[in-house]
């Protein structure tokens, strides 16, 4: 029941907040005002070499929390700004939980032996969100994710994404069935540059949740779509899968088609992989820092339209978003269950 819309320039030219605001708002009758959100990428340029990590703390700005996560992010990284992420509230959302960014790198000396600066912050991240009452929503370099309790609109002028620039944005109108609605658990959904929107339901989340606890990935946001981006960042970051592997390991052909295939790499990746099967209607949109993939489970139960004009991309649960941005469009297409639509940004900015 929820809407999706993703915005995606492949030439990196970059839009303010106001596009993809209009196009998730006039998806409202798919939402029931309990969850918005928006994903951003190209939005902190003078720090684009640092680690962009938003905290929410629901205590408020006087929560005990926020000096002990700020001790904690001063013992594992170097910290080069932090500052209050401006909120304004309005009639709709007049409050909300307090929230803070700091632009960090890991420090060196506190990154364990054979693993990387994106490993120590998956462990930085997992550190907090075990701790209660704090929660990273966002931990990717040049980019952030704003969400809560409301409908998208409300979210977008509670943040005003309107003053933010970037190359790629993601939407979400939430309606949840059997999680809670809080502010934590909104869309999107990140790890490091990973950030997932998603329609639909995760009937394999018991499974996935457990496969990921061994990895050291912790599911503490109370909503079955965390596990989406967890997997995601485990096939490609930590075991190299490419990107059309990762969609199939996640949205797999059933197994007398393999076996009519006689395809023995889909045949392995089964097998290995049993456990990250993600099992139940869904459509997705997930964007990373090299581009975006549009994903329905392989029964396509959930809605999922595609469109290009010229270099840029859309992905919607519906056509009216996508004809609200550009009513002329070079391709419009929906994407069979299971087949991956990968697109992929240049490698230089555009100026």
């Amino acid at each position: 029941m929820c809407g999706i819309v993703g915005i995606i320039n492949t030439d990196r030219t970059k839009i303010d907040g106001s596009y993809i605001r209009e196009a998730i708002r006039i998806q409202n009758e798919r939402g029931n005002g309990l969850g918005g959100g928006f994903a951003a990428y190209g939005i902190y340029p003078e720090h684009k070499d640092n680690y962009a990590v938003h905290i929410m703390y629901q205590g408020g700005r006087h929560s005990d929390f926020i000096k002990k996560i700020e001790s904690f992010l001063e013992q594992k990284t170097r910290v080069y700004h932090s500052e209050e992420i401006p909120v304004y509230p309005t009639s709709t959302i007049p409050s909300g939980p307090y929230f803070k960014r700091y632009f960090v790198n890991p420090l060196k000396e506190q990154i364990p032996v054979g693993k990387n600066e994106d490993d120590a912050m998956v462990d930085i991240v997992m550190s907090i969100n075990r701790m209660g009452d704090a929660y990273v929503i966002s931990s990717g370099k040049d980019m952030g994710v704003f969400k809560g309790v409301g409908f998208p609109e409300d979210i977008a002028d509670f943040f005003r994404i309107q003053d933010y620039k970037g190359y790629m944005w993601i939407a979400h109108n939430r309606f949840p069935t059997n999680t809670p609605g809080w502010w934590g658990g909104a869309h999107p959904f990140t790890i490091l540059d990973k950030a997932v929107v998603h329609n639909g339901e995760i009937t394999s989340y018991g499974t996935n949740k457990r496969w990921l606890e061994m990895f050291g990935y912790f599911c503490m946001l109370q909503t079955d779509t965390e596990v989406i981006s967890y997997i995601f960042d485990k096939l490609t970051r930590k075991d190299g899968l490419s990107l059309e592997d990762a969609c199939f390991v996640m949205a797999p052909s059933l197994w007398e088609d393999i076996e009519y295939e006689n395809a023995h790499k889909k045949m392995l990746l089964r097998q290995l992989y049993g456990q990250a099967i993600v099992n139940g209607p869904f459509g997705i949109v997930l964007t990373h820092s090299g581009g975006a993939i549009v994903l329905n489970d392989r029964n396509k139960l959930r809605p999922v339209v595609c469109a290009r004009v010229g270099s840029t991309y859309y992905a919607s649960s519906e056509e009216c978003s996508i004809r609200l941005l550009s009513p002329k469009v070079d391709k419009l297409w929906s994407p069979k269950g299971g087949e991956a639509v990968i697109v992929n940004l240049a490698k230089e900015e555009a100026v």
